[in-house]
């Protein structure tokens, strides 16, 4: 299964990567990323079109769980959560793991 992790730069996002073990995990942030990761750059929660950036990045990388991290994430994609269980992804609140 292929999960994202947002806040990828994050000490929380490294803690769920590895207690994951057997998962295809892919790191992301819409914060600054150094340029040496392998961390991918997720739309802003602050956009209009943030569930749907990030419902077309999901499908596009075959992501079947989401972590969220932030919780500015998990506000706005609550109001899509009926949208992503649709493409069978699953919303994950990690501010509560």
């Amino acid at each position: 299964m292929k999960v994202l992790i947002t806040a990828g730069t994050s000490a929380e996002a490294f803690k769920i990567k590895g207690s994951l073990i057997g998962e295809d995990i892919l790191l992301g942030d819409y914060n600054e990323i150094p340029a040496f990761t392998n961390i991918i750059k997720l739309p802003n929660p602050a956009s209009d079109t943030y569930a749907h950036e990030m419902l077309t990045l999901s499908l596009d990388n075959s992501v079947e769980s989401i972590y969220l991290l932030d919780d500015r994430e998990w506000q706005v994609l609550q109001i899509s959560k009926q949208l992503f269980s649709e493409y069978n992804i699953e919303l994950i609140n990690g501010c509560k793991l």
